[in-house]
């Protein structure tokens, strides 16, 4: 079981990866940063450039766009580990046609074998209008469901918003 399992929500740019790289910083462990985003464009390329300069020097990268398991599997036990971000990684799962449901319990039972402090990021996606196509609508059930499943599995939940951090459950580590 990991030593601690911290989830952050939050809408896109409302300072969850920051609050995240801080709260893994403050484990006083090494650092491992599981990466899922794909650069697909020059924006994205940009965007996880940026990401790295704002993270700095001293983080290991593992690169998972689509198998999140074996990268918390391959992750040493006694650093502290950022995911960044579920949301990702669930498009990564649906563009590649995967079964999602085989993925997500491989990834959670990566978890349960985890002994290092985890930070997981994801977006929330289901305060907005009801999307008009079919798989918009899949991904934000699908993210929904995945986001549930975490918070239930976290020992802190944190909701951020406009960077400002608001704990759900449990309390700010």
């Amino acid at each position: 079981m990991a030593a601690s399992l911290t989830f952050l929500l939050g809408g896109a740019a409302s300072g969850k990866s920051a609050l995240a790289e801080t709260l893994v910083r403050q484990t006083g462990r090494p650092l491992t940063y599981i990466a899922t985003a794909q650069a697909f464009d020059a924006e994205m390329k940009a965007k996880i450039a940026q990401h790295r300069e704002d993270r700095g020097t001293g983080w290991i990268t593992i690169e998972a766009p689509l198998d999140l398991a074996a990268a918390v599997r391959q992750a040493r036990g006694d650093h502290g580990i950022l995911i960044d971000c579920l949301t990702l990684w669930l498009t990564n799962l649906l563009l590649a046609e995967m079964e999602i449901a085989e993925a997500e319990t491989a990834f959670f039972d990566a978890l349960d074998q985890c002994d290092a402090p985890v930070v997981v990021v994801s977006n929330e996606v289901g305060q907005g209008i009801v999307p008009e196509n079919a798989l918009a609508r899949r991904f934000r059930e699908a993210q929904g469901r995945l986001n549930i499943r975490m918070a239930a599995k976290a020992d802190t939940v944190i909701q951020v918003t406009a960077g400002l951090p608001n704990v759900l459950k449990g309390q700010m580590p």
